[in-house]
Protein backbone atom coordinates (compact mmCIF):
# COMPACT_ATOMS: atom_id res chain seq x y z
CA UNK A 1 0.00 0.00 0.00
CA UNK A 2 1.12 3.54 -0.78
CA UNK A 3 1.19 6.07 2.03
CA UNK A 4 -1.25 8.76 0.94
CA UNK A 5 -1.31 12.37 2.19
CA UNK A 6 -4.36 14.46 1.30
CA UNK A 7 -4.64 18.21 1.80
CA UNK A 8 -7.98 19.97 1.38
CA UNK A 9 -7.78 23.73 0.95
CA UNK A 10 -11.01 25.70 0.66
CA UNK A 11 -11.28 29.00 2.56
CA UNK A 12 -15.01 28.39 3.22
CA UNK A 13 -15.68 24.68 2.68
CA UNK A 14 -19.28 24.96 3.87
CA UNK A 15 -20.12 26.95 0.76
CA UNK A 16 -18.86 24.26 -1.62
CA UNK A 17 -21.17 21.29 -2.07
CA UNK A 18 -18.62 19.58 -4.34
CA UNK A 19 -15.62 19.89 -2.04
CA UNK A 20 -17.73 19.02 1.00
CA UNK A 21 -19.05 15.89 -0.72
CA UNK A 22 -15.52 14.85 -1.65
CA UNK A 23 -14.32 15.25 1.93
CA UNK A 24 -17.32 13.39 3.33
CA UNK A 25 -16.58 10.39 1.12
CA UNK A 26 -12.96 9.97 2.24
CA UNK A 27 -13.28 11.01 5.88
CA UNK A 28 -11.77 8.35 8.13
CA UNK A 29 -10.44 6.12 5.33
CA UNK A 30 -7.79 3.78 6.65
CA UNK A 31 -4.29 4.45 5.39
CA UNK A 32 -4.99 8.00 4.25
CA UNK A 33 -3.78 11.04 6.18
CA UNK A 34 -6.19 13.89 5.45
CA UNK A 35 -5.74 17.51 6.56
CA UNK A 36 -7.71 20.72 6.07
CA UNK A 37 -5.04 23.37 5.46
CA UNK A 38 -7.33 26.25 6.45
CA UNK A 39 -8.34 24.54 9.71
CA UNK A 40 -4.71 23.64 10.42
CA UNK A 41 -3.32 27.11 9.68
CA UNK A 42 -6.10 29.72 10.02
CA UNK A 43 -3.49 32.46 10.53
CA UNK A 44 -1.14 31.13 7.83
CA UNK A 45 1.48 30.28 10.47
CA UNK A 46 2.68 27.17 8.67
CA UNK A 47 4.92 24.80 10.62
CA UNK A 48 7.52 24.10 7.96
CA UNK A 49 9.30 21.33 9.85
CA UNK A 50 6.07 19.44 10.62
CA UNK A 51 4.90 19.77 7.03
CA UNK A 52 8.19 18.53 5.64
CA UNK A 53 8.08 15.54 7.99
CA UNK A 54 4.56 14.77 6.76
CA UNK A 55 5.70 14.90 3.16
CA UNK A 56 8.65 12.63 3.86
CA UNK A 57 6.41 10.08 5.59
CA UNK A 58 4.14 9.66 2.55
CA UNK A 59 4.46 8.43 -1.03
CA UNK A 60 1.54 10.23 -2.71
CA UNK A 61 0.42 13.82 -2.10
CA UNK A 62 -3.03 14.95 -3.23
CA UNK A 63 -3.91 18.66 -3.11
CA UNK A 64 -7.65 19.37 -3.27
CA UNK A 65 -8.80 22.93 -3.96
CA UNK A 66 -11.18 25.06 -6.02
CA UNK A 67 -9.67 27.03 -8.88
CA UNK A 68 -9.47 30.67 -7.69
CA UNK A 69 -8.59 33.29 -10.30
CA UNK A 70 -6.83 30.70 -12.45
CA UNK A 71 -4.76 29.39 -9.57
CA UNK A 72 -5.08 27.94 -6.09
CA UNK A 73 -6.35 29.54 -2.88
CA UNK A 74 -3.70 31.70 -1.21
CA UNK A 75 -2.84 29.29 1.60
CA UNK A 76 -1.89 26.56 -0.87
CA UNK A 77 0.61 28.90 -2.52
CA UNK A 78 1.98 29.96 0.87
CA UNK A 79 2.33 26.31 1.89
CA UNK A 80 4.15 25.48 -1.32
CA UNK A 81 6.43 28.54 -1.08
CA UNK A 82 7.48 27.84 2.50
CA UNK A 83 7.49 24.05 2.75
CA UNK A 84 8.99 23.15 -0.63
CA UNK A 85 12.06 25.22 0.11
CA UNK A 86 15.53 25.23 -1.42
CA UNK A 87 17.59 22.39 -0.02
CA UNK A 88 14.46 20.33 0.63
CA UNK A 89 12.41 20.08 -2.57
CA UNK A 90 14.91 21.50 -5.05
CA UNK A 91 18.37 23.00 -5.38
CA UNK A 92 21.54 21.82 -3.72
CA UNK A 93 20.64 18.77 -1.63
CA UNK A 94 16.97 19.35 -2.39
CA UNK A 95 15.89 15.91 -3.46
CA UNK A 96 13.73 14.91 -0.51
CA UNK A 97 10.56 14.56 -2.61
CA UNK A 98 12.22 12.64 -5.43
CA UNK A 99 10.09 9.76 -6.72
CA UNK A 100 6.95 10.79 -4.84
CA UNK A 101 3.66 11.41 -6.65
CA UNK A 102 1.76 14.72 -6.78
CA UNK A 103 -1.85 14.94 -7.88
CA UNK A 104 -4.36 17.78 -7.84
CA UNK A 105 -8.10 17.45 -7.27
CA UNK A 106 -9.62 20.63 -8.66
CA UNK A 107 -13.12 22.05 -8.94
CA UNK A 108 -13.99 24.87 -11.34
CA UNK A 109 -16.99 27.15 -11.52
CA UNK A 110 -16.91 27.26 -15.32
CA UNK A 111 -18.10 24.41 -17.55
CA UNK A 112 -15.65 22.16 -19.36
CA UNK A 113 -16.27 23.86 -22.70
CA UNK A 114 -15.04 27.15 -21.22
CA UNK A 115 -11.51 25.74 -21.03
CA UNK A 116 -9.96 25.71 -24.48
CA UNK A 117 -9.08 28.02 -27.35
CA UNK A 118 -12.75 28.31 -28.32
CA UNK A 119 -14.00 28.81 -24.76
CA UNK A 120 -14.27 32.02 -22.78
CA UNK A 121 -11.28 31.06 -20.62
CA UNK A 122 -9.17 30.84 -23.83
CA UNK A 123 -6.81 28.19 -22.42
CA UNK A 124 -6.98 24.55 -21.41
CA UNK A 125 -7.31 23.96 -17.67
CA UNK A 126 -3.88 22.33 -17.56
CA UNK A 127 -2.35 25.64 -18.70
CA UNK A 128 -3.47 27.26 -15.44
CA UNK A 129 -2.02 24.35 -13.44
CA UNK A 130 1.40 24.47 -15.13
CA UNK A 131 3.16 25.92 -12.04
CA UNK A 132 2.22 22.80 -10.04
CA UNK A 133 3.41 20.50 -12.80
CA UNK A 134 6.70 22.34 -13.06
CA UNK A 135 7.15 22.39 -9.27
CA UNK A 136 6.70 18.61 -9.25
CA UNK A 137 9.18 18.27 -12.11
CA UNK A 138 11.75 20.44 -10.31
CA UNK A 139 11.26 18.33 -7.17
CA UNK A 140 11.76 15.16 -9.27
CA UNK A 141 8.23 13.95 -8.55
CA UNK A 142 5.67 12.27 -10.79
CA UNK A 143 2.80 14.59 -11.70
CA UNK A 144 -0.52 12.95 -12.48
CA UNK A 145 -3.35 14.48 -14.47
CA UNK A 146 -5.67 16.45 -12.19
CA UNK A 147 -8.98 14.98 -11.04
CA UNK A 148 -11.48 17.62 -12.14
CA UNK A 149 -15.10 18.62 -11.68
CA UNK A 150 -16.08 21.40 -14.07
CA UNK A 151 -19.14 23.53 -13.42
CA UNK A 152 -19.08 22.67 -9.74
CA UNK A 153 -21.60 25.39 -8.83
CA UNK A 154 -24.28 23.88 -11.05
CA UNK A 155 -23.42 20.18 -11.04
CA UNK A 156 -24.72 17.49 -8.70
CA UNK A 157 -21.46 16.43 -7.00
CA UNK A 158 -22.29 12.88 -5.90
CA UNK A 159 -20.82 11.02 -8.91
CA UNK A 160 -17.68 13.16 -8.63
CA UNK A 161 -17.41 12.48 -4.88
CA UNK A 162 -17.81 8.73 -5.42
CA UNK A 163 -15.15 8.93 -8.11
CA UNK A 164 -12.88 10.73 -5.67
CA UNK A 165 -13.37 7.89 -3.19
CA UNK A 166 -12.43 5.37 -5.92
CA UNK A 167 -9.42 7.49 -6.88
CA UNK A 168 -8.12 7.81 -3.33
CA UNK A 169 -8.51 4.13 -2.51
CA UNK A 170 -6.90 3.20 -5.84
CA UNK A 171 -3.92 5.48 -5.11
CA UNK A 172 -3.61 4.01 -1.63
CA UNK A 173 -3.94 0.41 -2.86
CA UNK A 174 -1.68 1.02 -5.88
CA UNK A 175 -4.46 0.20 -8.32
CA UNK A 176 -4.29 3.44 -10.32
CA UNK A 177 -2.39 3.08 -13.59
CA UNK A 178 0.14 5.86 -12.98
CA UNK A 179 1.46 5.87 -16.54
CA UNK A 180 -2.03 6.33 -17.93
CA UNK A 181 -2.75 8.99 -15.31
CA UNK A 182 0.45 10.85 -16.22
CA UNK A 183 -0.39 10.90 -19.92
CA UNK A 184 -4.02 11.99 -19.57
CA UNK A 185 -5.05 15.64 -19.84
CA UNK A 186 -7.50 15.50 -16.95
CA UNK A 187 -9.26 12.72 -15.05
CA UNK A 188 -12.94 12.60 -14.15
CA UNK A 189 -15.10 10.19 -12.20
CA UNK A 190 -15.74 8.15 -15.36
CA UNK A 191 -12.21 8.19 -16.83
CA UNK A 192 -10.12 6.85 -13.93
CA UNK A 193 -7.48 4.39 -15.22
CA UNK A 194 -8.03 1.73 -12.58
CA UNK A 195 -6.20 -1.58 -12.67
CA UNK A 196 -7.64 -4.94 -11.71
CA UNK A 197 -11.26 -3.87 -12.13
CA UNK A 198 -13.49 -6.31 -14.02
Amino acid sequence: MARLLHYAAHPSPGTSSANSAMLKRIRGLEGITSLDLYAEYPRYDIDIEDEQERLLAHDVIVLQFPLFWYSCPALVKEWLDLVWEHGFAYGRGGDRLKGKVLMLAVTTGGPQEAYGTEGYQHYELRTFLTPFEQAARLAQMRFLAPYVLHGALKTEPEAHALGFLRLMTALRDERLDLRAAESADILTHDTLPLMGIN
